[in-house]
């Protein structure tokens, strides 16, 4: 059986991609399509809207959340050769969540706690349900105390990744109460970072040596990790958005002034990586081979089931319906550090379908059941909502190629 992938309507998926360039909502972007060991890599438009160069196959872009589902990948290493246990309490090597206290609802003061009915785990962190998180305050609202103090801290999600130094960042934490209890709740972005530490005091590692060692070598991703070095900085795109306190649109990040010019004094385990469509490959194929990658095995194929299987109740999931994007839980479900599609909801969404959208315009999935992965990269944060119209193009476009 042949790749399945209709080639007219591959063309008909670039006309579409291109049509936002054209129309300058982008100033380029690189799509992804593997299917049965077939891959077909389009590269449209320019690097940057400012007197840039061609966009590149190997032109390398932020991926932001797209990191999660790598960094959750390298923990799961760490659990497989007895480094870390998923259950086992984080107090030792995290001690800032040692005898956490709880609000008594998202609305209290933050003097106004219970004691947590237990320690934070691993599986917490991977699941998020830790009891941190994003507490996002929608158009109209007033932030809760606990958002505010994430904010005045600079530790909130959102577009700017943390700059403190890792101890300083627990630090923050370890002052502030838990949203809910360990493990009744999921809350958005902030175990993945958390994790981020963990993974480096338990190994006396910092992260990017540690995903160097176990995933980004191993996989021959040469292009990925949390900075750019001098001599590939004329292959980063740049990148835009939307101003949400002016409404004006501009630069973000440029390529010539960026922020990824350097190594960061925080390595976000849940934002903070860049990388290039081919890398994004071998780590899709890694998990989609049930973690080998060649002659290599970088996962045992239980772990990679445990990864993508849905590890959020139906409570759990009521509870959090309006803490995220609306209609979210519909249609997903939450593994380790990657969403998971739960039913067909949209053309694109196959049940057991698996991956996750970064926030500065990058997308990447896994279908095993098509045997398929998906990546879509490009440099605009998230300005439409919930879903950036390019993204349903993309992915809309994907499946309706699919010819068999």
């Amino acid at each position: 059986m042949g790749a399945g992938l209709s080639q007219r309507r591959r063309e008909r998926m670039h006309e579409v991609l291109a049509g936002y360039v054209e129309r300058e909502r982008l100033p380029g972007l690189v799509t992804g399509l593997y299917r049965r060991g077939e891959v077909h890599v389009d590269v449209i438009g320019m690097t940057a809207f400012e007197n840039a160069g061609p966009m590149r196959r190997d032109t390398i872009f932020r991926i932001a959340s797209v990191s999660k589902p790598i960094v959750a990948a390298a923990a799961m290493t760490l659990v497989e050769d007895g480094t870390l246990r998923l259950d086992d309490p984080v107090d030792e090597l995290l001690p800032e969540l040692a005898d956490r206290k709880v609000l008594r609802s998202i609305e209290s003061s933050l003097d106004d706690t219970a004691a947590a009915n237990r320690p934070i785990t691993l599986r917490d962190m991977l699941t998020l349900r830790l009891g941190y998180g994003a507490i996002f305050t929608w158009p109209g609202q007033s932030p809760t105390p606990l958002a505010q103090a994430l904010i005045d801290a600079g530790v909130a999600a959102g577009a700017l990744l943390p700059t403190l130094p890792p101890d300083d960042f627990m630090k923050v934490y370890s002052g502030l109460p838990l949203a809910h209890q360990p493990g009744e709740k999921w809350l958005y972005n902030t175990g993945l970072d958390m994790l981020g530490v963990l993974m480096a005091r338990a190994t006396g590692k910092s992260l990017s040596e540690l995903l160097q060692e176990r995933i980004f070598a191993p996989l021959g991703m040469n292009d990925t990790g949390f900075f750019v070095p001098a001599d590939k900085r004329d292959r980063l795109a740049g990148s835009y958005w939307t101003d949400f306190t002016t409404g004006e649109f501009g630069v973000f990040d440029s390529a010539k002034e960026s922020r990824f010019a350097q190594p960061p004094a925080f390595e976000s385990g849940a934002g903070g990586l860049v990388s290039t469509v081919d890398d994004l490959f071998a780590f899709g194929e890694m998990m989609l081979n049930n973690g080998t990658y060649g002659d290599e095995r970088i996962l045992s194929r239980p772990s990679i089931e445990l990864m993508t299987t849905d590890q959020i109740t139906a409570e759990q999931k009521a509870a959090a319906k309006s803490d995220f994007f609306p209609g979210f839980w519909d249609s997903h479900g939450w593994g380790f550090g990657m969403a998971i599609d739960t039913r067909r909801d949209n053309l694109w969404q196959t049940p057991g379908r698996y991956g996750w959208d970064g926030g500065y315009g990058t997308s990447w999935y896994v279908d095993p059941t098509e045997e398929l992965i998906g990546i879509l990269l490009t440099q605009r944060v998230w300005d439409e909502f919930p879903i950036p119209k390019v993204y349903i193009d993309f992915w809309t476009a994907t499946y309706a190629a699919i010819d068999d």
